[in-house]
């Protein structure tokens, strides 16, 4: 899965650990994420979502390999 938290916490100019602070996970779930090493969960993707003011689809985006897991 493709993400683009990074770039959508840089737009906003907030670090890891406050994104971390306002979604309620440890700063190095944010890394993960950021990195692809995690995908978070629907509620995650939800929180980040509102924090961003983005739909999810514009923060994840499924890539093909996706599909055929």
């Amino acid at each position: 899965m493709k993400n683009r938290l990074k770039l959508s916490r840089i737009e906003i100019g907030i670090t890891q650990q406050q994104l971390a602070e306002k979604a309620g996970v440890s700063r190095q779930s944010i890394i993960a994420i950021e990195s692809g090493k995690y995908i978070p969960s629907t509620l995650l993707a939800l929180k980040f979502a509102n924090i961003f003011n983005k739909s999810i689809e514009n923060i994840f985006e499924l890539e093909e390999n996706d599909w055929k897991k």
